[in-house]
């Protein structure tokens, strides 16, 4: 059966064995695993990858099995994983083991997702979607966190905040108890003691950089840049990864000179376009021509060349060639 990750609270999670919780927001998964779960097992609690145990099932069975006479209920949690596991987790349902729970931790699963299905469906099983959260929602954890330590804050600096842990509950939460062990014996948290505090979470994707130059976001693509300290490596990866998202742009615009149809053409297009990159690769289209896309792969091979050849200058190079192409007018 499917529940939203809000109405949690509201079931009895102890009439249940199997659980799936799937998708995108990994700090949000977390966080309920660690309240809901963890906390109700002491010490019989283990982890596992899906590979170890598709590598050798017949030692996972072993393990779930075997039970000493001092040991409880078990909590199994899975991480990782895929549709690989379902069969073992039918055979595992089929046995009807008692005393254990099993929880597995998934990233982002696609409705034709045979896991996401057989939990979706069966009665046995329960099937949690975690979507992305939003500034809101990370706004009100952070008011929520700062109310309850009786703590003065502008909204400002909520907003620095949630802008510095990256749309990640997770990173969120690690920034939270930095800054809690700061605001001891005080009463207000200035914008000045949040930049000296808290950290970027972690460099902005190679992807979302060049997705936003593409995009022709020229504020979004500044600000990347801003954020980052790139090496001469990142700049080698980041510019391979703009050819082939332009390779990419240039053949979705060839379809579309075709089929007349961007929803047609993203749906169709070989390999898939994951549904969350979707609308940002629409955008992409309706800002390049065919031949403005064509001619970017060559400017891409030339910078190429030109960052190995003066690698002291390679970020200078790679940063002007990006804040170009976002600011060109779309075509």
């Amino acid at each position: 059966m499917i529940i939203k990750s809000f109405e949690l609270n509201k079931i009895d999670l102890g009439s249940k064995k199997f659980f799936l919780l799937y998708g995108e927001n990994q700090g949000h998964k977390t966080e309920i695993i660690e309240q809901k779960f963890k906390k109700k097992f002491d010490e019989n609690i283990y982890f596992y990858e899906e590979s170890e145990i598709l590598n050798n099932e017949e030692n996972f069975f072993n393990n779930i099995l075997s039970k000493s006479f001092f040991e409880k209920k078990k909590l199994i949690i899975i991480v990782r994983a895929t549709d690989k596991i379902k069969d073992i987790i039918e055979e595992i349902i089929k046995k009807k083991i008692e005393d254990i729970v099993i929880v597995l931790n998934a990233n982002i699963l696609e409705k034709k997702s045979k896991i996401r299905s057989f939990f979706e469906k069966n009665s046995d099983t329960i099937c949690v979607p975690f979507y992305a959260d939003n500034n809101q929602t990370l706004q009100g954890i952070v008011s929520s966190f700062f109310k309850g330590n009786k703590i003065i804050i502008s909204q400002e600096a909520i907003n620095l905040i949630v802008e510095r842990s990256r749309g990640d509950r997770q990173n969120l939460n690690n920034e939270l108890q930095k800054i809690q062990s700061f605001i001891k014996n005080k009463n207000k948290v200035e914008i000045k003691d949040l930049l000296k505090l808290t950290n970027l979470a972690e460099n902005y994707n190679v992807s979302e950089l060049v997705d936003s130059c593409l995009s022709k976001n020229k504020k979004r693509t500044i600000n990347i840049l801003n954020e980052n300290n790139y090496s001469l490596e990142d700049c080698i990866l980041i510019i391979r990864t703009f050819l082939l998202r332009s390779k990419r742009l240039l053949k979705l615009c060839h379809d579309l000179k075709v089929k007349n149809n961007a929803d047609i053409v993203i749906a169709s297009f070989k390999p898939p376009i994951f549904w969350k990159d979707k609308e940002i690769v629409k955008q992409q289209i309706k800002n390049w021509s065919y031949n403005s896309a064509e001619n970017l792969i060559y400017k891409i091979n030339e910078i190429e060349l030109l960052i190995k050849k003066n690698s002291s200058n390679s970020i200078y190079i790679l940063s002007d060639f990006i804040i170009e192409q976002a600011s060109m007018p779309s075509n």
